[in-house]
This record gives C-alpha cells, sequence and structure tokens, in this order.
C-alpha cells in the first residue's frame, strides 16, 4: 500500500504544505511505501513517524582539512503528534541542531555501526524547518579528496563525491534511504580558481565572488530524488556543449578527447525518449573525472559521473553513456524502494541501455553486448551461493552483477513472450505511471499482471514472473542473445588454441568487446613461453586501453607470469575504476605466496589514490588473517 506519508490521517499533509520551502518546487512529496518488502533496514529512519521533504545545503569545501563544512536546513512532514525524527549519520561532526529561530534542539547519535553508521535522533517538537551546523570527517566514505597528482592536469586539488548505496550521510544529514525522496537546493563555497557541479540545475554556472579566494555556486533539483543521488564535484572544470541540452564537463585537458568520444550523446537522449517517454531532467551532461572514479558511471540526475576509461578512441565503451542515460527513467524516475531490489534499478537500465544501443548503433552491437551480459551472467551464477541469485536477495542486493544481468535477461524474456511493440507500449505506461516514485519487487509483479497480463492465464504460465523474482539460479525460459561478431572471435580462439601465433591474427578493428571475449576465453592455464609470445604480438601489457590491460593481468596474475608485473605496477595505482582492479587484485591474492606479496606492495603505494569505497573492499580482500 501507497501512503503519501506516514499519516495516520491524512489531513496533517496539507498543513505541512503550507510552510513556505527553502526554493520553490513543483513536486508535492513522494509516496512513502509501508509494505514489509519495502522496510529499509540499511537506515536508521523511520519515515511512517517523520521524514525529510526537502534538504538545502550551505557549504563550504576545505581541501586544507577535507571537510565539508557548513548547514544543512531540512524541511520535516511529520504524523500529528510525531516529536522527533530519525537521520542517518556517518561520522559528522555535529556543532549543533536549532529550529529556524536559532532555538536549541535536543539530539542524540546513538551506537555506530561499521557499515551503516548511526543514528541521529533529533527532538523536533513542533518545529517542522531544522539547521543542523557540522562538518563531514576527513575520512567521510562519499568524498574523494584528491591532491593535485592525482587528476590530469596535476596543478589543482580535485573533490567529488559517490553516494551509491548509502555513503551520503557521511556528508549530509538526512534519512538516507532510496524509498525517502528528497528535494534539495545547495550553495557551495570553492576556492575561487575552481569549478563545483551537481546533479541539479546550475543556477549560477559560472560562480560569484564570496570571500576573497573563495567564490559560490548555487543549485537546485525541484524534483524529488533518493537521497543518494544528490552528487558534488569541485575541480579545474571546463565545458563543451555536445547538443541543445547535452555537453561534457571535465579538465582542459581531457576535454577534447572527451567530446569527440561522447559526441552521440544527444542522439542518445532522443533515442531513448522515442522507446520509453519524455526525459524529465531539463539538461543531461556528462562529467568525467579523474581515473580514481570507483565505477564505470554514475547516473546522478542532470550530470552522470563517469569514468576516463571509457575514452578509449573509438566509442566501444560508450555503452556506459547509454546505461546511464537510461537511469533516468530506471533508477532515478522510478527507484529501487531497498537496496534487496537493486535490480529495479540495474536490470531494467541494462535491458534499455541494450535498446538504446541497438537503435543508435544497430543489431550486431547490441547483440554483441547482450552475449556479453549472457556470459557474465552464467559467470556470476556459477559463483554464488543459490540464495545470492534470486532478484529479491539480501539487502545489499544479488551476487555480483546478477542484478544487472539476470533483470535484464528477465525483461529481455518477458520482450519476446510479448512482442516488442506490446512491451514497450507497458514500458512507457510504467515509468509514466510510477514517475518520481519508490518500487519494489511485489509491486512491479502486479503492475505487470494488472496492466500487460491481464488474466491471461497461458501467458502468466509461461513468464514464470514468481520463479523469476523470488527463487534462485535462471528459470528455463530465458532468452539468450547470440551475437555473430562474437562467434567470429570463438573462430579465432580456436584457431589460437590450436597453435596460431599471436602476431598472425588481424586485430586492428576488434572493439573493446572483441578484446574481452578473446582474452576471457583463452585458456586459464598458459605456458610462459605462450604468454611472452601473446604480450609480443599484441602488445597486451603496453596496451592503453584498461579493459584489454585488465584481462591481461589477470590471465598473467593466474600464471604467476614475471613479466607482466611491471604492467601491473603501473596500471593498478592510476586505475581507481573497481570493475578493472578487482580482478587482478582478486587473481594475485589467489597465487598466495607468489601473488599475495604483489598484491600488498602494490595496494600499499596505491591506496591513497583510490576513493575510500574502493579501499574499503580492498583492505579487507589484502588484509592479514586474524591471529588466533
Amino acid at each position: 500500500m501507497r501512503i503519501l506519508a506516514a499519516a495516520p490521517a491524512a489531513a496533517f499533509l496539507t498543513a505541512a504544505l503550507t510552510i513556505a520551502p527553502v526554493l520553490a518546487r513543483p513536486d508535492a512529496p513522494s509516496p512513502i511505501l509501508t509494505t514489509a518488502e519495502a522496510r529499509d533496514t540499511l537506515s536508521y529512519a523511520r519515515p511512517e513517524i517523520a521524514r525529510v521533504t526537502h534538504v538545502d545545503l550551505n557549504l563550504t569545501a576545505d581541501f586544507r582539512t577535507k571537510t565539508m563544512r557548513g548547514t544543512a536546513v531540512l524541511e520535516i512532514l511529520a504524523a500529528p503528534g510525531a516529536h522527533e525524527i530519525v537521520l542517518d549519520d556517518n561520522k559528522l561532526i555535529i556543532a549543533k541542531i536549532t529550529d529556524v529561530a536559532g532555538r536549541p534542539l535536543k539530539y542524540s547519535v546513538g551506537a555506530y555501526d561499521d557499515y551503516k553508521g548511526a543514528p541521529l535522533t533529533v527532538e523536533i517538537g513542533a518545529a517542522r524547518r531544522i539547521i543542523v551546523t557540522y562538518r563531514s570527517s576527513p575520512d567521510a566514505s562519499a568524498l574523494g579528496w584528491l591532491a593535485p597528482a592525482l587528476t590530469a592536469g596535476k596543478k589543482k586539488p580535485y573533490l567529488y563525491s559517490q553516494g551509491q548505496s548509502i555513503n551520503n550521510r557521511s556528508w549530509i544529514p538526512t534519512q538516507d534511504s532510496p524509498g525517502i525522496r528528497q528535494s534539495w537546493s545547495a550553495k557551495i563555497t570553492v576556492p575561487s580558481d575552481l569549478v563545483a557541479v551537481m546533479s541539479a540545475e546550475r543556477l549560477t554556472p559560472k560562480g560569484v565572488p564570496a570571500a576573497k579566494g573563495w567564490h559560490s555556486y548555487r543549485f537546485r533539483m525541484d524534483h524529488n530524488v533518493p537521497p543518494y543521488l544528490i552528487a558534488l564535484a569541485v575541480g579545474d572544470l571546463a565545458f563543451r556543449p555536445l547538443g541543445p541540452r547535452t555537453g561534457v564537463y571535465t579538465e582542459p585537458s581531457m576535454l577534447d578527447r572527451a567530446a569527440r568520444e561522447l559526441s552521440d550523446t544527444e542522439k542518445m537522449v532522443d533515442t531513448a525518449e522515442k522507446l520509453y517517454g519524455p526525459y524529465r531532467w531539463g539538461r543531461y551532461d556528462i562529467l568525467v573525472l579523474p581515473p580514481s572514479f570507483p565505477f564505470g558511471g554514475m547516473e546522478n540526475p542532470t550530470l552522470t559521473f563517469a569514468t576516463p576509461t571509457i575514452i578509449t578512441g573509438d566509442k566501444s565503451n560508450v555503452d556506459v553513456i547509454a546505461h546511464e542515460l537510461a537511469h533516468s527513467w530506471s533508477g532515478n524516475l522510478v527507484t529501487n524502494a531497498t537496496w534487496s531490489d537493486i535490480w529495479l534499478n540495474e536490470g531494467f537500465t541494462t535491458y534499455f541501455e541494450n535498446r538504446i544501443d541497438e537503435a543508435v548503433y544497430g543489431q550486431a552491437r547490441s547483440a554483441t553486448l547482450a552475449d556479453l551480459s549472457w556470459d557474465n551472467l552464467q559467470r556470476d551464477l556459477k559463483a554464488a551461493k543459490p540464495d545470492e541469485t534470486r532478484l529479491h536477495g539480501a539487502p545489499e542486493g544479488t551476487y555480483g552483477e546478477l542484478d544487472y544481468n539476470k533483470g535484464a535477461t528477465f525483461l529481455r524474456t518477458i520482450e519476446v513472450a510479448v512482442g516488442r511493440p506490446r512491451w514497450d507500449a507497458y514500458l512507457t505506461s510504467y515509468f509514466a505511471r510510477h514517475a518520481f516514485q519508490p518500487q519494489t519487487t511485489a509491486a512491479f509483479l502486479a503492475d505487470l499482471r494488472a496492466n500487460l497480463i491481464r488474466g491471461d492465464a497461458a501467458l502468466e504460465a509461461r513468464l514464470d514472473l514468481d520463479k523469476w523474482a523470488y527463487r534462485p539460479g535462471l528459470p528455463g525460459n530465458a532468452i539468450h542473445i547470440r551475437s555473430a561478431t562474437l562467434a567470429k572471435i570463438d573462430e579465432t580462439l580456436e584457431q589460437v588454441n590450436a597453435g596460431a601465433s599471436a602476431a598472425s591474427l588481424d586485430t586492428f578493428r576488434w572493439s573493446t568487446q572483441e578484446w574481452l571475449r578473446f582474452l576471457n576465453g583463452l585458456p586459464r592455464k598458459q605456458a610462459p613461453a605462450r604468454l611472452a609470445e601473446l604480450d609480443r604480438g599484441l602488445g597486451l601489457s603496453a596496451s592503453a586501453n584498461p579493459y584489454i590491460r585488465s584481462a591481461w593481468l589477470v590471465l598473467a596474475a593466474q600464471n604467476r607470469y614475471e613479466p607482466a608485473v611491471a604492467s601491473m605496477a603501473e596500471f593498478l595505482p592510476r586505475i581507481g575504476r573497481g570493475l578493472l582492479i578487482f580482478p587482478v587484485y582478486r587473481a594475485l591474492k589467489a597465487e598466495g605466496d607468489w601473488g599475495l606479496p604483489i598484491a600488498r606492495r602494490i595496494y600499499a603505494g596505491a591506496r591513497g589514490n583510490y576513493h575510500p569505497t574502493v579501499a574499503v573492499t580492498l583492505d579487507k580482500l589484502l588484509a592479514a588473517p586474524a591471529a588466533r
């Protein structure tokens, strides 16, 4: 059941909305889902009692102390008789909390959990706007503070945030749950030689003078968004338009390359709208970050954050941009209410991404990407425990990339069963029907049954919805798209495995995806001489394509190939994307007495280059076993 707030009675909602907001906004509060499946176990918030509806930030980025400091004004919607609100906190250093008249409010911070942080309980009384004066911790899990040496320009520092999944509570005092959507606004003050951008409308794109040596930038997001999508970056940034409503930000030295690689972005937005309805966020810009960014991309509204590893000169990796753009519908517009249902974001988006790729680049390319997705699905199904393969899964989702690939395969299976025109019409209506709302697996299946299946017992039986959503493994009706392009690579692999030399291969026009099929398809055990011949003939240890380099270094590590260690030592410290470095570190660790010392030695020098979320993962992976 959905209600507009926690209200035992609806009357309090009208009264609460008469409070003047910090900035005018058109959106009323989004629904809060109250079913058991929608309970977010990774948040301390109790939105059925009191919830945040708007956040107004006034913060200064202090590069000297590596802190964000200032105030957050929270607008609150509370049930009659509510006297407190519970926020999520992760090492925030709070100076005071007051009402808007400056009267102090009592607050307390509960027991700290290494992952979830702690509950911040504020006694609000009659207050429906409160002001939190605070600063973040220097080791805030959401914030990456980069020294100039870790940027492309090497002259100025850089800051970026990464909120998903529950990291924004380390720099914003709010209810950090995807099911508690909030509008927001911000004034961000930064050194005057740097530029601030955020995932919202940019009201002062050139900044305005503040104190001497400082500039302030203002931002506004009128739509309600899950709080993990509040995102910030500060650095030496330049901008170039890519179309009437698209453009790219990056460091000046990277701007030409990035603009060339991303030149199809406007076409992608047009294509996505033709598929599933209007783009609701105004502009769609891309921020290409320094190499320490931990993901391929992050779908922050109006401003996708993207890794520079996708800039490979041949557009073969801009499917990452198609993916993040698709999130503007699946994830940003309709959002998983809890992280147990992250497949509602990622599975939908992986399917949608492939449809954009097909429309813009052709069926052969989309088939290649879908076939690789199937490979990754089989890999994760084999490695995971059965309970980790259910789409509606554990609090942090399923194993590996199953949220993405099993989810996309589920939707593709429905498409084939009902036909593409009928399926596309349903998805368009689905996004419109649930726009700016949270969603659960149970509610999605109910929507499917009500608006697509409509009592057709034969279709219901053919789709096997509950097995897909709630049971382990892969149902027998799963659709596998096969790629003719990759079939040719498989033929080449057979020739190489039969003894053909690397020098005899014509790899000049291979895409990244073809390279990955080839390298990942090689037998895992190789003789040193064969590895040397592959490396020499294909230039693998020196490859400028980070996808190729990563796949090669995994194979080298699995064979304890000493000549590739120098390449590992050069590659791993300068790349922060987990997809590319985690497999190499894991392969080294698996080689025990040979590989683990190498991994630890490289990581010791590289740790400071990584985002905190990556460092935490690698700390655990490479830690010495506890003494017994």
